[in-house]
């Protein structure tokens, strides 16, 4: 088989390792070929083993985990001149990641809190033991609602099931602090610029989705719960055609896969997950939905943006520092 002109993945992220996800689509002559969703395996690895499933074609990673630091941290504590020169710092430094249990070990140096939950904990004091002016502060643009999807949770905050700073610290610790110092660092978009202008032969181009901004990308409609099998399968015609609209093909394990709701243990819903973040991938990489980040050099530079995003968040806190996005074109 010729190889692939491009090399599309997505992997649905997590603190746990049986619940980390990944799909992959290679692009031939125009057309995607979709495999079943597989596990992400180990993650120092992994850039490295999609670079060489690509044979030397470009690849794009997308990612559900946090790419960006709150600019109003990135304001006092970052020092760094953007956000991948702060990932490449934390290298040796393990007590970043060290995940507080009072909010007497909380610093610049160790943001991430609480280790479990505690009566009386709330996010206005983990802002405040950080210097931050309340707990909005704790939010990128990004995670805030839009019109269209809830708010999704504060990169530090480690508690509940909506919490996201386990999967980043399991990320930024374990794959991409150590690829960023090594021989052929990823690309990380949008810090990195333009996505379309950034693959290249040989090199991983790593950006952050959100399977909730997905779905409603594809025009998808979850009548119910990711969590249940039954309401996954019901999306199985919808997804079909998603596939048909975008020229790609599924590979008779992801076919099987779709119809029957991604399977009925724990880790379904990750699976599931995976695919909508990979056709995200594909449609912003085919030209159907747009790469842009709003015209904010805080975006550009600390904050990051979700692929395919073009919703703009609620209004942020009444900071001059920590100023709101303007409107995508």
């Amino acid at each position: 088989m010729p190889r692939p002109d491009l090399l599309a993945a997505h992997a649905d992220w997590s603190m746990a390792a049986c619940k980390r996800w990944m799909t992959v689509a290679s692009r031939r002559a125009g057309r995607w070929r979709i495999a079943a969703p597989c596990p992400v395996g180990d993650p120092a690895t992994l850039l490295a083993r999609l670079v060489q499933a690509a044979g030397g074609a470009p690849v794009v990673l997308g990612a559900d985990l946090p790419l960006g630091l709150p600019r109003a941290y990135a304001v006092r504590h970052a020092a760094a001149p953007d956000f991948p020169a702060f990932l490449r710092r934390l290298a040796g430094r393990p007590e970043f990641f060290a995940v507080c249990a009072t909010l007497a070990e909380l610093s610049p140096a160790r943001p991430f809190y609480p280790l479990r939950g505690v009566a009386g904990m709330t996010r206005a004091a983990h802002a405040a033991a950080l210097g931050l002016d309340g707990p909005e502060a704790l939010c990128r643009a990004c995670d805030r609602a839009t019109a269209r999807r809830p708010a999704g949770a504060p990169l530090f905050w480690t508690l509940g099931a909506n919490q996201s700073g386990k999967a980043a610290i399991a990320a930024w610790r374990d794959m991409l602090v150590p690829a960023l110092n090594g021989d052929a660092p990823p690309l990380l978009w949008p810090f990195a610029g333009d996505l379309l202008a950034l693959p290249v032969p040989g090199r991983c181009v790593v950006a952050e989705t959100y399977p909730a901004e997905a779905l409603r990308q594809l025009g998808l409609v979850l009548g119910g719960s990711k969590r249940r099998q039954d309401d996954r399968a019901a999306l199985a015609a919808a997804f079909n055609e998603v596939l048909a609209a975008g020229n790609a093909r599924a590979a008779p394990a992801l076919s099987h896969a779709i119809a029957t709701g991604f399977g009925d243990d724990a880790a379904a819903e990750d699976r599931f997950d995976s695919l909508l973040g990979l056709l995200c991938v594909v449609g912003v990489l085919d030209g159907r939905r747009p790469g842009s980040v709003p015209d904010d050099p805080w975006l550009r530079r600390w904050e990051g943006w979700v692929l395919g995003q073009t919703d703009l968040p609620r209004p942020p806190p009444a900071d001059p520092r920590a100023a709101g996005p303007v409107a995508v074109a």
